[in-house]
């Protein structure tokens, strides 16, 4: 196994984050709701990362199943930022090309940001719809769908976002890309 010893530098300098400060107590993975479908939990992604095992970590499951819902952040006792951590690995990987396990998860993660970077925040409706035509599940879930339009969750036009440019700049500025 290739151990690549500049790795957690880099992981650190982009995500702007130390996660030298956890002590594998695996607080994180005990209040993670997706850790049953993850390879490795998030205490074992950091200790990865801190190995400089950098194929294993971008190429693992974890980075993509992590929803970011930062349960993980309020167990943990340092507030090491796991979803941080996660974000800066999935970019890492795609940038690198990286062989992703999931698939339809690398979908969604560029129809999300695409949506970011064109209006400034999320249109639901309009993310669903870009998502179910590129992934070819347009049915699977449409009762789910309506009921989410009939309960009025889904708003049926975008909202005006305020400072749209600046947002556009930012994202030229951090490569904005996905």
């Amino acid at each position: 196994m290739r151990v690549d010893s500049s790795f957690k530098e880099e992981v650190r300098k982009r995500s702007g984050q130390r996660f030298d400060a956890c002590f594998q107590c695996l607080s994180c993975a005990g209040g993670c709701p997706v850790v049953e479908d993850m390879d490795y939990n998030p205490t074992q992604i950091v200790r990865l990362v801190e190995f400089g095992q950098r194929e294993r970590v971008l190429a693992s499951k974890a980075i993509w199943v992590c929803v970011g819902c930062h349960a993980c952040v309020s167990q943990c006792p340092n507030r090491v930022n796991v979803p941080l951590l996660m974000d800066t690995l999935r970019q890492m990987a795609l940038e690198q090309g990286v062989e992703v396990p999931e698939k339809r998860i690398v979908l969604f993660h560029r129809t999300f940001l695409d949506q970011v970077r064109r209006r400034g925040r999320i249109y639901e409706l309009g993310l669903a719809a870009r998502y179910k035509l590129a992934s070819w599940t347009l049915f699977q879930d449409l009762i789910a769908g309506l009921k989410f339009l009939w309960k009025r969750k889904f708003k049926f036009l975008p909202e005006a976002v305020k400072g749209l440019s600046d947002i556009r700049t930012i994202w030229r500025e951090g490569d904005g890309k996905a």
